[in-house]
């Protein structure tokens, strides 16, 4: 894997599949404008300062921001109010190895069926058929409407060889005749007998970890807390 750039999700996951170039999927350039960041939030240097051959690791966040309030401005920009929570469908540890790819799923979705979206060439040429591991972000997606894109991605054979899926918090998903955003999880577990873990420190309610697209990574949630390792080789 080569160096990396920063977030533009669907450019980003593109940028890795077709050449091997690592990229980060994190905060947003704007949200670190205040006085200092939250623990979680500032760990993007020390991801980006990484060298090959070195490995990073980030904790789960203690809090995280339910709601945007721009007319509340603070020093850290951020309003970290509600207790964070990793959660598994089980509600047992998980523990899972495999490279990273992901980002925001409203827009790598679109990717599906390209030439940028070729996830076997990926396995193929640079990551010599180790296991994926999936972090997914929603930021707007109905429950239904989630569920068909990760079947359609599925179906395109993005799930193969998979080690395991990351969901990151989502804003309040539109439930569908009482289908759930938890139900989407159960129904994907089932389908791929695959771990999840939702709910990780990813998405449009902050903070965020600093994710590398093709980095190799060792993921564990248990008791509500979540480590992620990775190792830039």
């Amino acid at each position: 894997m080569g160096a990396g750039v920063f977030r533009c999700e669907r450019l980003n996951l593109a940028i890795t599949l077709k050449t091997g170039i690592a990229t980060a999927h994190g905060t947003n350039l704007v949200d670190i404008r205040g006085e200092y960041s939250d623990e979680t939030t500032a760990m993007w240097q020390t991801v980006l300062s990484t060298r090959p051959g070195e490995a990073v690791h980030q904790s789960s966040s203690e809090k995280y921001q339910k709601r945007w309030q721009h007319n509340n401005p603070t020093p850290c920009v951020f309003h970290l109010t509600e207790e964070t929570n990793w959660k598994t469908l089980s509600d047992k540890a998980v523990e899972t190895k495999g490279r990273l790819l992901g980002g925001c799923i409203d827009i790598i979705r679109h990717l599906i069926g390209t030439p940028f979206g070729d996830v076997a060439y990926f396995q193929k040429q640079f990551i010599v058929n180790e296991p994926i591991i999936w972090y997914l972000e929603n930021c707007g997606l109905s429950s239904t409407d989630l569920r068909r894109t990760l079947v359609h991605m599925k179906l395109a054979g993005w799930f193969n060889n998979c080690a395991g899926l990351m969901f990151g918090r989502s804003p309040e998903v539109q439930e569908v005749d009482g289908y759930t955003i938890v139900d989407v999880y159960q129904d994907m577990a089932e389908d791929l007998g695959l771990p999840i873990i939702y709910d990780i420190d990813c998405g449009h309610m902050p903070p965020q970890i600093t994710f590398v697209n093709g980095a190799y990574a060792e993921v564990s949630a248990a008791n509500g807390r979540g480590i992620i390792v990775q190792h830039f080789k």
